[in-house]
């Protein structure tokens, strides 16, 4: 028999009853509420500055869309499979956010060459690191994957089973 039942403190799997403290339970609660802040201000913000001119620009866009689609899943019904859907969206968010510190670093040294071709050394990398683009605003998208997977990590619904509200299903 398998079941997960949302908002409760137990999942059992045959043979192996997993019980989860109250404490766990607020922190998962916790992790999900802190998922859905960040990318809800996340995606404000990259809507607010026009993060949207050039097709590279509208990954992260994409991204947390396709998460909201998947929240909205996991969070109505959750189930073993709305949290493999959330761990892959969450290891897509990270490499998104390396890939877009790579593109806003590459962005920033075009610009700075073009601006000063004879400068080097760390006066150039300097200007590079706090350039036109911030070249860290991507690592939010890291920020926020790694929230998914402590609120996925060892989730009582991946031991199998659906999480509909009380309802056993049979193995």
């Amino acid at each position: 028999m398998h079941y997960c039942v949302r908002g409760s403190r137990y999942s059992m799997t045959v043979g192996q009853p997993q019980w989860e403290s109250d404490t766990l339970v607020t922190i998962r609660k916790l992790l999900l509420g802190s998922l859905v802040v960040g990318v809800v201000g996340t995606s404000g913000e990259l809507i607010l500055l026009g993060h949207v001119e050039m097709p590279a620009q509208w990954i992260p866009l994409v991204v947390i869309a396709a998460l909201a689609l998947v929240l909205a899943w996991h969070v109505r019904r959750p189930s073993a499979a709305s949290v493999r859907a959330m761990q892959a969206l969450m290891g897509v968010f990270i490499a998104t956010g390396v890939l877009g510190v790579g593109l806003h670093l590459n962005g920033n040294v075009e610009f700075e060459r073009e601006l000063h071709p004879t400068e080097g050394g760390f006066q150039f990398v300097l200007k590079t690191i706090t350039g036109a683009t911030p070249v860290l605003a991507p690592g939010s998208m890291v920020l926020l994957g790694l929230i998914g997977f402590a609120h996925t990590y060892r989730h009582p619904c991946t031991a199998g089973g659906d999480a509909s509200a009380g309802q056993e299903t049979s193995s």
